[in-house]
């Protein structure tokens, strides 16, 4: 089954102890935490505090996605405040390989994400260090974006290069998630779907993560 990341961006903020909990309970494997600092995207989301407090009361896989610029200032809290994935952004970081390193170093999976515009080549010298690219098919700063239909195309392409250079690498994808593109992904070669405003704008969220784990 395909690993779901339900994004806690599109969780009601009044109520997110308890929808982390409902999180905690469904067949969801990772929780996916949008970390948004208005400068590498024109948004600003969670810090260390809610990242620690969402900690508190799941025992999922915490997959933290880093849309900030210089987040080599910034592995460690993450750590400390309870990230087992870390992912950066291919465009924020001036020494990936590097930044890489330190983010295993400290304990963590390292993942590298691809901004739409990104060719998945950036990544040839380096996807053999990688346990997880992350694909954005939607431009990164806001949920609820529509789907840009060459995801799929681009997910067939990272999993031609991971099995080319025999890298362990998960392939995530993350924007405008759903039954249908889900599926497409999947097919294409995804191991994970992050899933937020679909997840969280249906009748029952928990059915609706069980649906999208048997696609």
């Amino acid at each position: 089954m395909v690993i779901i990341s339900p994004s806690v961006l599109s969780c009601d903020f009044g109520n997110i102890q308890r929808d982390v909990e409902m999180l905690d309970s469904s067949n969801a494997e990772w929780i996916h935490i949008d970390v948004m600092d208005g400068v590498f995207v024109p948004n600003i989301s969670f810090g260390f505090p809610v990242l620690s407090a969402i900690r508190k009361h799941t025992s999922k896989v915490l997959d933290v996605h880093l849309m900030i610029a210089n987040p080599d200032h910034y592995l460690a809290d993450f750590c400390k405040a309870g990230a087992n994935i870390l992912t950066v952004h291919y465009e924020a970081c001036t020494h990936l390989h590097r930044t890489i390193s330190e983010i295993k170093r400290l304990g963590m999976k390292a993942g590298v994400a691809l901004n739409p515009h990104t060719p998945i080549d950036v990544l040839e010298e380096i996807i053999s260090e990688l346990d997880l690219v992350l694909i954005m098919s939607v431009n990164p700063g806001f949920g609820g974006q529509k789907f840009i239909s060459s995801a799929s195309d681009k997910v067939r392409k990272i999993k031609e290069l991971i099995n080319r250079e025999n890298s362990k690498a998960l392939i995530e994808v993350d924007g405008g998630v759903n039954l249908e593109t889900g599926k497409l992904l999947v097919q294409a070669g995804a191991d994970a779907l992050v899933a937020g405003s679909f997840v969280f704008s249906s009748s029952s969220p928990t059915d609706t993560i069980q649906s999208l784990c048997e696609l």
